[in-house]
């Protein structure tokens, strides 16, 4: 029984060998010279890899601000609040505050509901 096992998986990698020197056989349509100007250019965009630790190599990136730009944001977020100090506090709550008073928005909900825009009655 073994030798029988041993000789049907014998044949399936010998047939799977087969297969695969197949496709490796194709012809390349492009010519050394071309390969050879894009592995330059994309050596000139910085998008190859040289070892383990560049990878994925980084992209480069166009920023528009500024260091003062960016610390000035930071001082606007801190004094308004907004500012995350760890995962406690995700998402940050932004104050709120509204320039009516609670006398004010009561009177706006009885002129409302006057109106007949409010809930109606059972």
């Amino acid at each position: 029984m073994k030798t029988i096992v041993s000789a049907l998986m014998i044949s399936l990698s010998l047939i799977a060998g087969a297969a695969q020197a197949a496709h490796v056989d194709a012809p390349s349509t492009k010519t050394r010279a071309q390969v050879i100007a894009e592995l330059q250019e994309a050596s000139a965009q910085g998008l190859l890899s040289r070892g383990e630790l560049d990878y994925p190599p980084a992209l480069k990136t166009s920023n528009s601000k500024t260091r003062q730009d960016v610390r000035a944001e930071l001082a606007d977020a801190r004094m308004a609040g907004t500012l995350s100090r760890g995962e406690g506090d995700y998402p940050s709550e932004t104050p709120s505050s509204s320039p009516k008073t609670r006398a004010e928005v009561q009177a706006e909900l009885v002129a409302y509901n006057a109106e007949g825009h409010g809930p109606t009655p059972n």
